[in-house]
């Protein structure tokens, strides 16, 4: 099969396409035909050599990537055989994903219902699944003024939708004209490039005190944001795209009446894990509820893929097709 190995820490340029032996299932598992594979951030870190969170440097040689869609090839010992030639995703890979060919536990199978595309399942099956779990722990209604950070960004366009669907007002503030372009697209009620300089005061003139941030950029952009918030306002972290997180003092939320929650925090300690997120964020693109924003690559442009979302020229789920 074909697959990016990366065999030494370091920059994009080390990721390398290789043909490398095909994986065999073993029992319980499947042996998946990958048809879209799931390129995250934090992978450009762990390529870097950098942990993070509960994610450690991997050991190398390693095939980077946790998320795929395709179609069952084959099935191992106690897996029942009905499941070969099913269309499938899984968001529950170790590693392994940037292959043509994966080895995926069956449990962790979330079947593709028809009409959905490979390469929108696999931006909902962990992007999407994000999404639902950070609305599940700052709901949002039509009272609020929510302010999606990265909003041009995978989990940041579907934070958009859904507070357009739930009648919020909706401001999203994402890097450049061409995606500040993109959110307004998104029906947006101001769309924001926080690029440009005093930018937070064009939203407090145009949309007053937000009650909502949902902040995966951190550093001086999530400090900014934060401080938009009025009295009862909310921060929902959960990246640092930026490259340092931003989590305000006790303090200073008391001082300022604020409440911030850490978004990944209740995404890892969820009863249950992810499973009916997972299941739920894919049931919703296939329903039409939610539309993820997909930018492809192929299989052998992962390191492309890799700079470019570090250099932030991309615009939604960064997917890798073989």
């Amino acid at each position: 099969m074909h697959a990016i190995l990366l065999h030494s820490y370091g920059p994009a340029g080390n990721l390398r396409l290789e043909t490398v032996p095909d994986p065999s299932p073993g029992p319980g598992q499947v042996r998946i035909a990958v048809r879209a594979a799931g390129l995250h951030f934090i992978e450009t870190l762990l390529r870097r050599g950098v942990p993070v969170g509960p994610h450690p440097a991997p050991a190398l040689p390693v095939i980077l990537g946790g998320e795929v869609a395709g179609v069952v090839e084959s099935a191992g010992a106690g897996v029942d055989p009905a499941l070969v030639g099913r269309r499938v995703v899984t968001g529950g890979l170790a590693s392994g994903g940037y292959a043509s060919l994966v080895v995926a536990d069956a449990r962790s199978l979330t079947p593709l219902p028809d009409g959905l595309e490979h390469g929108a399942a696999v931006a909902m099956v962990t992007t999407g699944a994000t999404a639902l779990g950070l609305l599940e722990l700052a709901p949002v209604t039509s009272a609020d003024v929510v302010l999606a950070m990265a909003a041009a960004g995978g989990v940041g366009t579907l934070l958009v939708q859904h507070a357009r669907q739930v009648g919020a007002t909706v401001v999203g503030a994402a890097g450049g004209p061409a995606k500040a372009a993109r959110v307004a697209g998104l029906g947006a009620d101001l769309a924001i490039d926080y690029t440009e300089p005093g930018w937070a005061d064009r939203v407090r003139e145009a949309a007053g005190a937000v009650s909502l941030v949902f902040d995966g950029v951190g550093g001086r952009l999530g400090r900014e944001a934060f401080e938009l918030l009025g009295k009862g306002g909310r921060q929902v972290v959960f990246g640092q795209a930026a490259g340092e997180w931003f989590h305000p003092a006790e303090e200073e939320l008391a001082a300022r009446e604020v409440t911030a929650h850490d978004g990944i925090g209740h995404l890892l300690g969820r009863p249950g894990g992810m499973a009916d997120l997972r299941a739920r964020a894919v049931e919703a693109a296939a329903a039409g509820r939610l539309t993820p924003a997909v930018q492809s690559f192929p299989l052998a442009g992962a390191a492309a893929a890799h700079a470019a979302l570090e250099s932030r020229n991309t615009m939604g789920k960064v997917v890798l097709t073989p």
